[in-house]
């Protein structure tokens, strides 16, 4: 299903589990989904993306992690080629109809303690292509340029044209270095900073925070916007992070990996 995902082309989840619990004993709709949700978690444990709409579920055995281990060759090549490929900017018809609520923990996530962070133990593989994927410049320019006119019409659609007009991309005027991406404003005037993160995969894909934009989250807490783009290839969608980005995700604090 990753591979077919990967290649743009149908595949049919519910006929999938149908099949397969055909040939396993008495195992319920239900079940089979969750093992597909474990996998899920073990893909991005190794730095991989998953299949969207299996959320990542972390219970995981240490059997299913060694035999997803054995699997990641057949989809490696894959995977680099799609995380590396330039992307070209995106229009998108309703542009303010892009936003969603973002991610609701389960039960067991909202027990976990703050830092607690994916599979303990799991092995890193060679490369994380996670993380490669946020190298990728054109993709960080193709979501900053969608955000730079989702502010725009949001301003604009409230009768605010006048701050729509001085909206600032200051990730190109000042550098990475700002803490943050995007200058906009409330419809008071009052100053937003946002910080984007993009990506092609689902909604519950990592994202990578510096220690310099964790600190300027914090500082800014009451004018800061985290806004996270997904799916961006095919139908991108967003939902927004707002204050101190450690209220929001758990974090392992190697350059801050963060998850919803």
């Amino acid at each position: 299903m990753l591979s077919c995902e990967l290649r743009r082309e149908p595949f049919n989840k519910a006929a999938h589990n149908r099949a397969l619990r055909e040939m396993l004993d008495g195992r319920s709709r239900g079940a089979v989904e969750r093992k597909h949700q474990n996998i899920s978690a073990v893909l991005i444990g190794f730095g991989f993306p998953s299949i969207d709409g299996y959320k990542p579920l972390r219970n995981v055995q240490g059997l299913l992690r060694d035999i997803v281990r054995e699997r990641l060759a057949v989809v490696e090549n894959l995977v680099k080629a799609d995380v590396e490929e330039p992307q070209a900017p995106v229009v998108v018809d309703d542009l303010l109809g892009i936003q969603v609520d973002p991610p609701r923990p389960t039960d067991s996530e909202v027990r976990q303690r703050r830092l607690e962070y994916g599979i303990p133990g799991t092995p890193r593989g060679s490369t994380d292509y996670l993380r490669q994927e946020t190298l990728n410049r054109s993709l960080g320019d193709a979501g900053e340029a969608l955000v730079m006119d989702y502010e725009r019409l949001r301003l604009e659609s409230a009768g605010k044209d006048h701050l729509a007009r001085n909206i600032e991309q200051v990730s190109k005027t000042v550098g990475d270095h700002a803490g943050y991406d995007i200058r906009s404003y409330e419809r008071n005037g009052r100053d937003r900073f946002i910080e984007v993160k993009t990506t092609r995969y689902g909604q519950h894909t990592p994202f990578y925070i510096s220690a310099g934009e964790l600190r300027f989250s914090n500082v800014h807490a009451e004018s800061y916007h985290l806004y996270r783009l997904f799916g961006f290839r095919r139908m991108p969608r967003l939902f927004t992070l707002p204050g101190d980005v450690e209220r929001h995700v758990r974090l392992q604090p190697i350059s801050y990996r963060a998850h919803l």
